[in-house]
């Protein structure tokens, strides 16, 4: 008689543990889907004044526009006399070993200087940036270092690089009002070189890569820069456009999709140049 008791009560138990199993399952799904909240801003280029802001300042993981501020490295480089078009940069081990997006280089080979800086601006190629890292300052970590000195001299007090190419890390943060403050200093520094960012395609291998860039050719005036994606940054991008001589720059980070990162962006470019000066 005890023991029938004690079974029910166990099978009583067992029923209480699936129910309640059963009714937090949406709830947990519900959490875990849960969008992140994007972080917009829309700059004026030349002053910096604030057009438009959604949570500027919240931190947010870089993915590949942190290959902006490497690529701000190699033209500093190039200025300086440290670095020529024409240099070989070599595909080490760690190189060959990165994740897509990459050119697919083996290790051992060699492109320019020039053909790399194409590779990383439109296809983003996580091999290149690495091998060009290690060219420049002898490892990837220290070039990453690196990066994250110049983005304290440029005013982003809210950066940090643990890696050359913004592949999933915690340690790399950054914020929407960095990644315009960055955005302004290139344009600013290295107009000449900017103009990398719209390049619609190259070819490799008798292959066409396109940008990742839609918005180049689709939203009238965007001529640059970079977006990015890892899981844990979402999309991002950082986009740039002229019209009637005046240039803006629109930061989005944290959109859940490419679509609806673009619309963003073309909303924040087309917005700007709607208003009154």
């Amino acid at each position: 008689m005890v023991l029938a008791k004690f079974i029910l009560l166990v099978r009583f138990a067992i029923c209480l543990c699936v129910l309640g199993c059963l009714t937090l399952m949406p709830w947990a799904s519900a959490r875990k889907a849960r969008p992140r909240p994007v972080a917009e801003l829309l700059v004026n280029a030349t002053t910096g004044t604030i057009l438009a802001a959604h949570l500027p300042d919240v931190s947010r993981r870089p993915a590949s526009l942190a290959k902006i501020m490497a690529l701000y490295l190699v033209f500093d480089a190039i200025d300086a006399g440290r670095l020529h078009l024409d240099d070989k940069v070599r595909i080490s081990r760690r190189a060959e070993r990165q994740p897509p997006s990459t050119m697919g280089l083996p290790e051992g080979r060699s492109l320019t200087v020039r053909a790399a800086i194409q590779a990383i601006a439109v296809h983003s190629a996580n091999d290149v940036t690495v091998a060009i890292a290690e060219k420049i300052a002898g490892s990837e970590r220290a070039f990453a270092t690196a990066m994250t000195a110049k983005a304290r001299k440029l005013g982003m007090s809210s950066t940090r690089f643990h890696n050359a190419t913004g592949l999933t890390d915690p340690a790399n943060t950054t914020t929407a009002r960095d990644m315009a403050t960055l955005a302004r200093a290139l344009l600013r520094n290295h107009p000449r070189d900017y103009a990398v960012f719209a390049t619609r395609s190259i070819r490799w291998r008798s292959l066409p890569m396109i940008n990742h860039n839609h918005m180049l050719g689709k939203v009238q005036g965007v001529d640059g820069i970079k977006t990015g994606y890892t899981a844990d940054a979402g999309y991002n991008i950082v986009s740039s456009a002229k019209r009637r001589g005046r240039r803006v720059i629109a930061v989005v980070l944290g959109a859940e999709s490419v679509h609806a990162r673009d619309a963003r962006a073309a909303k924040l470019v087309d917005f700007s140049f709607a208003r009154k000066r």
